[in-house]
């Protein structure tokens, strides 16, 4: 299998590397790199000092910085482009690999920005508007592109509505330290990697605030619920979210130092304004850019996402970290379930 990832970013590099790593199914890797000089220095170095320094890139992984148009004009039906932007050059890049014959995948997590009075709208909705054509799906779950990268135990979750796309990514990636587990539920699978981004920067917030551990916890199950709620009225399968893309990536994003998305919230709650901590990160923290489309998705619907919402005040200078917490705090008592 030709296997072409798209994106020098730190997720693409780890998961190409991931792929040459898994020797026995003899994949032809290509890591596709927009920037020349960038490309060059990896070309030399055989290290992407700039998004994953420290790692070495293994001889097999073959670097290019070609026309991404010539690069995906040979591939077969079964290869696998993956697509390792930002979300925010999802739309873009799907637009390129219209009429690829290739299954695709992209790796981003979160909704893209809303236009106007339009929400903003998943991975799959997007590929649905500019490429309808493709064979196409999304891999997630808990994982750092840093753990990835050095072979520790990582589990992620191939999502399509296409077995065939299904397949190449289990084929792609699937070695003695991935695991990665087939789902037919792209829309839970999304919503819980859109919204986990989201809900660590209101735990971050409650770790720089030194709110204790039973916050962190009660934020994280109230988080899921919410999470949950939002996903099933999109017309998600509620056991996704007790899964790898639902439970598996909240925790991890929500609990983990390596996290942008809870870097960013325990900077809020040091009193560094939300471009100082974007700044200090130099890495995109997709929960900043989602934060506001997931509530607006969510008001749409009648969904209720009180920390979502509070997280979205946070953002837009309407609350202070402490008034933020008093904010939740001070709701009216409900029922669990709801």
């Amino acid at each position: 299998m030709k296997i072409i990832v798209i994106g020098g970013g730190a997720w693409g590099t780890a998961l190409a590397v991931g792929a040459c790593r898994n020797a026995l199914a003899g994949h032809a890797v290509t890591l596709w790199v927009r920037d020349p000089l960038q490309g060059q220095s990896m070309l030399t170095t055989r290290n992407n000092q700039r998004y994953l320094p420290g790692i070495a890139l293994p001889p097999a992984l073959h670097i290019s910085t070609r026309a991404l148009t010539d690069l995906i004009a040979d591939v077969l039906p079964d290869d696998l482009v993956i697509v390792a932007s930002p979300m925010a050059g999802l739309r873009g890049l799907l637009s390129q690999l219209h009429g690829c014959g290739a299954a695709v995948a992209w790796l981003c997590k979160g909704f893209e920005a809303g236009i106007g009075s339009a929400p903003g709208l998943m991975g799959h909705e997007i590929q649905s508007q500019v490429a309808p054509d493709l064979r196409a799906g999304v891999l997630s779950g808990p994982s750092f592109a840093q753990e990835v990268a050095v072979g520790q135990p990582t589990a992620l979750v191939a999502a399509s509505a296409h077995a065939s796309v299904r397949d190449a990514l289990v084929s792609a990636f699937h070695s003695s330290s991935l695991r990665v587990y087939a789902n037919d539920d792209v829309v839970g699978v999304e919503v819980g990697g859109a919204v986990k981004n989201v809900l660590a920067i209101a735990t971050g917030l409650c770790d720089g605030l030194q709110l204790g551990l039973n916050a962190r916890a009660a934020l994280i199950t109230r988080g899921l619920a919410e999470m949950t709620r939002l996903g099933v009225a999109l017309g998600a399968k509620a056991e996704t979210f007790m899964g790898l893309s639902g439970l598996g990536d909240l925790v991890l994003t929500a609990t983990g130092d390596l996290s942008r998305n809870r870097r960013v919230g325990m900077a809020l709650a040091q009193g560094k304004t939300l471009q100082q901590s974007i700044d200090e990160l130099g890495h995109v923290a997709e929960g900043v850019y989602s934060a506001r489309t997931v509530v607006q998705r969510a008001r749409s619907l009648g969904v209720d996402m009180p920390i979502a919402q509070c997280v979205v005040d946070l953002l837009d200078g309407r609350l202070q970290p402490r008034q933020a917490v008093a904010a939740l705090m001070g709701r009216g008592p409900t029922v669990e379930g709801v």
